[in-house]
């Protein structure tokens, strides 16, 4: 066992999921169990936590209270869109020092996994003894390295139950209906709505993402089939489905572009990716009754809808970033390896492989056409979303023979 003696400092960072607290929790209590760990820390909003020294005990925090946190959804520990640069990590690297922190763990996604491979790279400059692990989560699931991330799971289960909900809704009252998905680059989370598919006319019917090109003429093409075949047409989107030219559709609507503290242009919160595609299919079709919604954040962190596979995975990530650091006294990120049908293993993988990468949708769970997903995604996505989905059943009734014949 590792002699290395001070104090853990676990933060989260960027986007909140279901599943966030489970791994904040399972790092904590492992870590707990060390003797060589003199406290616990937990760092308030994440690397700007860090910076400015706002911490919490969470050594003196009860193993009940922080089981229940574990089942609570979003970050308990508060989150931040910092991103740090080496100034940044170099300031967040003297605070640790002052502080004696051996084992830091970061929880987060692509960027956060950055900021664990700065500091990892400070302190070993410095020669000061520190474990830096990267705990994975988003709900994109766009981590190299790893089959699935959590958060992903339960941000699925959510999504393919609010399109089981909505293609019921629109057999009542058949339409065009709309919905966009959280999916900047990646569209796993997008592709998720198709999972409660039960019947053969059942929505979605065209699922877009932003691993294909997206043309608005192929789009009406699209709509007008699904409309001529079923009577009716649900649609998933990806908010980052972008053209040709990689220009995303979204902006399209906007004329000043907002971006974030990541450079990243705002595809959320406005509904106009919604708005402009609700209006295309007014303008260039016969359709009447069309409608959008962007889910936004509900996909999140919503408490009512959680994979139990994403809470046991996020559980164990945790648990085991506490024991590669403690036990075997290594850096690096935790990685979630797919084994059978189903099970997973965790193994330890270089931050380098890891930090700002972006994996995307292989294309074997892409159809030919570029919008729907196949049988392929189905099977690598249906065990992700947990056990006991809802059940849609329809009328079996046979038709009464009308009289008057009319």
């Amino acid at each position: 066992m590792a002699s290395l003696k001070g104090k853990v400092l676990v933060a989260q960072g960027g986007g909140p999921t279901a599943v966030i607290n489970q791994s904040l929790v399972g790092a904590v209590l492992e870590s707990r169990k060390f003797p060589q760990v003199t406290r616990v820390y937990g760092a308030l909003n994440g690397v700007k936590g860090i910076t400015g020294e706002e911490f919490l005990d969470l050594t003196q925090e009860t193993t009940n209270n922080l089981e229940m946190v574990a089942a609570t959804p979003s970050s308990a520990m508060l989150s931040t869109r910092d991103k740090p640069d080496e100034k940044y990590c170099a300031k967040m690297f003297e605070v640790m020092k002052a502080h004696d922190i051996r084992y830091f763990f970061y929880i987060g996604g692509n960027d956060s996994s950055d900021t664990v491979r700065i500091v990892n790279e400070q302190a070993a400059a410095e020669g000061y003894e520190l474990r830096a692990i990267h705990i994975p989560k988003t709900i994109d699931n766009d981590l190299m390295e790893n089959d699935h991330t959590p958060g992903y799971g339960s941000a699925a289960r959510f999504v393919a139950s609010a399109f089981m909900g909505v293609n019921l809704d629109n057999r009542a009252l058949p339409g065009v209906y709309i919905g966009v998905v959280m999916g900047r680059h990646a569209g796993f989370l997008t592709a998720a709505s198709a999972v409660a598919k039960k019947y053969p006319d059942d929505g979605p019917h065209l699922v877009y993402v932003p691993e294909r090109a997206f043309d608005l003429e192929k789009f009406t093409k699209d709509v007008k089939a699904a409309y001529a075949e079923h009577g009716r047409c649900v649609v998933a989107v990806s908010e980052g489905v972008s053209d040709k030219d990689h220009n995303p559709i979204a902006t399209k609507l906007v004329e000043n572009v907002e971006k974030d503290a990541h450079g990243n242009v705002q595809l959320s919160g406005t509904g106009a990716l919604g708005d402009l595609l609700a209006n295309h299919v007014k303008k260039t079709t016969d359709i009447k009754r069309v409608r959008a919604d962007t889910l936004g954040y509900l996909q999140r962190s919503f408490i009512g809808v959680v994979s139990d596979v994403d809470q046991r995975e996020a559980r164990e990530v945790g648990e085991k970033a506490a024991q590669f650091a403690i036990w075997h006294d290594v850096d690096g990120s935790i990685a979630i390896k797919r084994t059978g049908n189903y099970s997973v293993n965790y193994e330890l993988v270089e931050l380098e492989k890891i930090a700002a990468k972006t994996r995307v949708m292989p294309d074997e769970f892409i159809n030919k056409d570029g919008n729907n997903v196949t049988d392929a995604f189905m099977a690598y996505v249906t065990p992700l979303i947990g056990s006991s989905m809802p059940d849609a059943a329809r009328i079996r009734a046979p038709k009464v023979k009308k009289i008057l014949g009319k």
